[in-house]
């Protein structure tokens, strides 16, 4: 049986990417990492840890929704994972 990695240990690609999509959708609505945060009522530096691609931060599902709503996106839009 495979051993699963730990996302909090190593940085899985897909959190990776999900930060990106974080930081993208951010950019396009013109709003700070503070402004995000002040939102869901996140510190600057937690957004700032889950945007980062070389962060070991993850995030819940709850707070993806929180952030999902809070950038006007679907849900959905944080998972499209490009090459």
């Amino acid at each position: 049986m495979p051993i699963k990695k730990n996302p909090q240990s190593v940085r899985d690609p897909r959190f990776r990417q999900l930060g990106l999509n974080i930081q993208y959708y951010r950019r396009l609505r013109e709003m700070s990492q503070q402004e995000l945060a002040d939102q869901i009522g996140y510190s600057r530096a937690q957004i700032g840890l889950i945007e980062n691609p070389n962060s070991p931060m993850g995030t819940t599902l709850e707070n993806l929704f929180e952030i999902a709503d809070a950038l006007d996106i679907e849900i959905a839009k944080l998972f499209e994972f490009r090459d």
